[in-house]
């Protein structure tokens, strides 16, 4: 098997919510938009991410396990330099995002994490390492 992912599903509480959000708070283009079932956007040369309604996410794929704290995973958007990390962030910001502002890493990078709608965690990154080169075009 190629190592590949090809789209990420994210199950929201309120679609309508998120699609504000991405959509008209980060300025993302969705590529596929049904109302009240699924927003898909395409995030890369071949990743989508797909924000899919609660109930039938959980009606094709099983009950959801729901607790406190932050869900198990981060979504990673990198970026060339550390002053587009702020720039991302403010923008998160002011589509509604929590933000945890960004700072130096002992990795050698910058970063910072916003929530969405969900309480979904997206790393904002600025890595100047052999993997962040691998990231951006």
């Amino acid at each position: 098997m190629e190592p590949r992912i090809s789209v990420v599903t994210l199950a929201v509480r309120d679609l309508a919510a998120s699609r504000r959000f991405y959509l008209d708070g980060l300025g993302w283009s969705a590529v596929v938009d049904v109302p009240g079932e699924v927003v898909m956007v395409q995030v890369g040369a071949h990743v989508v991410l797909s924000l899919w309604d609660e109930a039938a996410f959980e009606a094709e794929v099983g009950p959801l396990a729901r607790g406190d704290g932050v869900p198990p995973l981060t979504l990673a958007h990198n970026v060339v330099t550390p002053a587009e990390v702020d720039e991302v962030l403010a923008t998160a910001h002011a589509a509604g995002a929590s933000v945890d502002a960004a700072r130096t890493r002992e990795w050698g990078g910058y970063s910072g994490y916003f929530a969405d709608p969900d309480g979904f965690r997206w790393e904002v990154a600025h890595n100047p390492g052999p993997v962040g080169r691998l990231l951006l075009p």
